[in-house]
């Protein structure tokens, strides 16, 4: 084997400190935000709180829990999340496999079409009255449908389906594989980063969103997550008189954003490293041979 050079060693060593560095910073918000989650009241106004916590509070973590409209709300985000990731996913995939056909007429017309709604939109009361008209409000649909497909990813999809190599589908239409045929056995299966890191996005954004809750939902008990959480940051700091409050509410207002932030994000961050492996995995390894 042979030995590294003197300036590659120093390569490495710079690297990995850069690296660090960047990690540390990356890491600090969350740390953070964890720490004043369980914190106390008067240290949170103080700024004592930085890496750990300190007076030790679960106030606002029992408020949001033992909350049955928490819970409820919970279960419709993850249904929300699941069902528009689904649908999504199978609208972006169908769509950019048929754009990355450059022998399709009327390609760039639908090109176009997808680009064009990137930079202009009917505007928020067009939508809202588009949706109500429809009769979704209400509904799960009114959630899932309006965000089904994002151009950016539809466009990152179009371009990764453009690298496979042709050779790949002309080899199964010779051997009778049809059009369906082709992108569930052949495609599909070669694109499994593609479709992890569409899937996280999609999720992620789902998960995460709550101006759609808020807009097209009346019932209390249909709001996703993130709506029942911003009403309690909003009933905690609407500028009530701290000397009329009692020492709990005073708690809540204290580090309910905290909590709420720790809630929202701590689902996506226990599923992201079984999604994380598809990012760095070698999807065209093995798939020609020269």
């Amino acid at each position: 084997m042979v030995a590294a050079s003197r300036g590659h060693r120093a390569f490495q060593v710079v690297n990995a400190g850069l690296l660090t560095c960047v990690v540390a910073v990356t890491l600090f918000p969350f740390v953070t935000i964890v720490a004043r989650s369980f914190s106390g009241e008067s240290e949170i106004r103080s700024g004592q709180v930085s890496f750990w916590p300190k007076g030790f509070n679960l106030t606002t973590y029992e408020r949001v829990m033992s909350d049955a409209m928490f819970w409820t709300n919970y279960r419709n985000t993850v249904v929300y999340t699941v069902v528009a990731t689904a649908i999504a996913l199978v609208l972006t995939t169908s769509y950019a496999y048929v754009l990355s056909k450059h022998h399709l007429k009327g390609r760039g017309l639908l090109v176009g079409v997808a680009v064009f709604t990137m930079f202009f939109n009917g505007g928020l009361i067009p939508n809202y009255v588009l949706v109500s008209a429809l009769g979704l409000r209400n509904t799960l649909w009114a959630i899932v449908l309006p965000n089904a497909i994002s151009v950016f990813n539809l466009l990152v999809m179009k371009a990764f389906f453009e690298s496979l190599p042709v050779e790949l589908e002309e080899a199964a239409a010779v051997d009778g594989t049809g059009t369906y045929g082709t992108l569930l056995r052949i495609v599909l299966p070669l694109s499994k980063a593609v479709l992890a890191t569409m899937l996280l996005f999609y999720a992620v954004s789902f998960w995460n969103s709550w101006f759609a809750g808020f807009l097209y939902m009346d019932r209390q008990e249909l709001f996703p997550v993130t709506v029942f959480l911003r009403n309690l940051i909003a009933g905690a700091t609407s500028g009530t008189d701290n000397t009329a409050s009692s020492e709990a509410a005073l708690q809540i207002a204290a580090n309910i954003q905290a909590v709420t932030i720790v809630l929202t994000m701590l689902p996506i961050m226990l599923v992201y490293p079984f999604i994380q492996r598809f990012f760095v995995s070698g999807v065209m390894l093995g798939a020609v041979k020269g």
